[in-house]
């Protein structure tokens, strides 16, 4: 089951959270992470990102899993959404939800999605909520799926 909901993607009643995040070719404690990585950061802590870093450089679209840091989720699955320009594409939005549901499939019942490649991506909300929508119909997980358009509480 799909649901498409308003709020905090770190305030969904999940298992796991995918983080929006970049090829990893930066070291991430050279970058100040904005948006969903800089609210996972603040409030997770360091390790998930120490953990990141172990896998070096990520495919366009590759999905990895870490620990959640302090946060209450059993992991957090990181996905190369944006490439080396900081810019998003199909490709890469459609290549992120697919490995990063194949990646949770059999390990959780329950994952939670930002709009990937929406702001600094380049893409619009709603643009990105399609696609990822489309994407998620055609990759199996038995599970629930939470898509969250952020708004401030």
């Amino acid at each position: 089951m799909v649901k498409i909901v308003e709020g905090d993607l770190l305030e969904q009643p999940v298992e796991v959270i995918v983080n929006a995040w970049n090829r990893n070719f930066i070291p991430w404690w050279l970058l100040v992470p904005q948006g969903v990585s800089g609210a996972i950061k603040r409030r997770a802590g360091y390790q998930p990102f120490v953990e990141l870093g172990r896998y070096g450089t990520l495919s366009l679209g590759q999905a990895v899993l870490t620990s959640a840091g302090k946060l209450p989720y059993q992991g957090i699955i990181h996905v190369a959404g944006i490439g080396n320009a900081w810019r998003a594409s199909e490709f890469s939005i459609r290549e992120s939800v697919r490995n990063a549901l194949l990646l949770a499939a059999g390990k959780f019942r329950s994952i939670a999605f930002p709009l990937i490649g929406a702001g600094t991506g380049g893409f619009s909300p709603a643009e990105t909520e399609e696609i990822m929508k489309e994407e998620i119909d055609k990759t199996p997980f038995d599970g629930d799926i939470i898509i969250v358009r952020f708004r401030k509480s």
